[in-house]
């Protein structure tokens, strides 16, 4: 079918525009304007350091081949990763806290690529473990995104490797042999499987409290507290109540009964820039 053969000309692009507007849309709390365009890349961008850019490598377990690069000069990631910090409320940042939060929303952004690459392969694809780095000379299939926030249009540089164009071969899909269970994601043949970091984290148990509000007294209030005492909270009756994971607010909603127990019914999902505010 011709769509299949259009490759990085149509979906995988767009779904790093989609990926990358989604992340820092949740993280400073306004939707940027991302355009895209085919771009060559030039000897200059390709140089460490001085006037090239800043590029991450980030593979993929689909095949050894596939691997997506990302590269942002000075001026883009500096931007982008101080307005994060900002509208999180954090000052004063220095170079390596700016750009260790710009390559967490590059991290995020890729997360979600192997999310949608699993789905086109029809099986788990997983993010391998990344590095900085810029892609070879002879790659190409390579994109400029313009990140507009506010007035300040940043551009970001992407190069694509030519396997992840080809997710409709057999050899890509059906790559474990007959006979055998499939191979688990970011596995390679002849290597023991490598867990993705997120399921190491899967079974770690955290605390999960309700909050329906709070208040300050005075000490001499707090004194006279005795059984049947009232405290007035600061929240309505028909207010939300919070939903508080290892001290951080992740969420609100309204309280059920299930049973004859009480419960949550979730009604939002607040965004990571809210939950930095909300730290209890």
């Amino acid at each position: 079918m011709p769509e299949q053969n259009e490759g990085l000309s149509t979906w995988l692009p767009e779904e790093l525009s989609r990926q990358l507007a989604h992340v820092l849309e949740s993280m400073i709390g306004e939707s940027p304007s991302l355009s895209i365009a085919p771009y060559p890349v030039t000897a200059e961008d390709l140089q460490p350091g001085g006037t090239g850019l800043l590029w991450w490598e980030q593979p993929f377990s689909l095949s050894p081949e596939a691997r997506i690069w990302i590269g942002a000069d000075t001026g883009s990631w500096e931007t982008i990763g101080n307005q994060v910090l900002q509208s999180a409320g954090v000052e004063d940042n220095d170079t390596e806290s700016i750009r260790g939060t710009y390559l967490e929303i590059v991290s995020q952004a890729l997360s979600g690529i192997a999310s949608a690459l699993s789905s086109r392969a029809h099986k788990e694809v997983a993010c391998q473990e990344g590095r900085q780095g810029p892609p070879p000379p002879a790659e190409d299939g390579s994109f400029r995104f313009e990140v507009s926030l506010g007035d300040k249009r940043l551009p970001i540089l992407a190069v694509f490797a030519k396997t992840l164009e080809k997710l409709n071969d057999s050899s890509i899909v059906a790559d474990a042999p007959k006979g055998s269970e499939q191979q688990k994601a970011g596995s390679v043949a002849g290597e023991p499987a490598i867990p993705s970091p997120i399921d190491l984290l899967l079974d770690v148990e955290l605390p999960v409290s309700v909050s329906f509000g709070r208040a300050q007294l005075p000490l001499k209030d707090v004194i006279k507290l005795t059984t049947g005492s009232i405290v007035e909270l600061n929240r309505a009756i028909s207010e939300p109540v919070d939903v508080i994971v290892n001290n951080c607010v992740i969420a609100r909603g309204e309280v059920v009964v299930v049973e004859g127990n009480y419960g949550i019914r979730i009604r939002q999902v607040i965004s990571r820039q809210e939950r930095l505010r909300t730290l209890y």
